[in-house]
């Protein structure tokens, strides 16, 4: 298996993985209206392939940021989905691809914080994801409080509280803000 950028993979590939991996209904899930508008970061979203260039599973990147009440936006980093094809699941395929994600995100001086929506002891075992600075955060969906995750720096300081959204557009949309449950 191999691992190289998610760019030049096309839509329809990617779209099908992901049907696969989630169903067709993904797109009702709160991540999406976090990144509603976003294109992916290309730097930071990658593919794994077999040796016959099967796409096995996709990692995405977004730009999201924290919209604090005052206006003020904190840029963030929103990982997922992780995805894998469900033949081949339970062999490494997305450790093998949140691997790459931290080793290039930990290389790249001053990189924004990553925030994800997941299994909090899946992803804080691995790559130090945790809930403790997401209590105050809004999201524009229902999200198990304990899921909604960070990693960031250190020496980083979050603000305690905000709605997570697309950057650099005005967040929350009237009507779609929700607090996490």
């Amino acid at each position: 298996m191999g691992i190289e950028s998610l760019t030049g993979t096309g839509d329809a590939a990617i779209a099908a993985l992901l049907d696969a991996a989630f169903g067709p209904n993904r797109h009702g899930r709160t991540a999406y209206r976090i990144r509603l508008g976003m294109a992916w970061f290309t730097d930071l979203s990658f593919a794994a392939r077999d040796a016959d260039g099967r796409l096995l599973g996709t990692l995405q990147c977004w730009p999201v940021a924290l919209h604090e009440p005052d206006g003020t936006q904190s840029p963030l980093i929103m990982v997922g989905p992780v995805a894998v094809q469900p033949d081949a699941q339970r062999h490494g395929i997305g450790r093998a691809l949140m691997d790459w994600l931290i080793e290039t995100v930990d290389r790249t001086p001053d990189s924004d914080p990553l925030v994800m929506i997941g299994d909090p002891e899946y992803y804080g075992r691995f790559w130090g994801f945790d809930a403790r600075r997401t209590a105050g955060w809004d999201v524009p969906g229902p999200v198990e409080r304990h899921r909604l995750l960070t990693r960031q720096p250190a020496g980083m300081a979050l603000p305690i509280t905000g709605t997570l959204g697309p950057r650099g557009l005005p967040f929350p949309l009237a009507g779609q803000t929700r607090t996490a449950r």
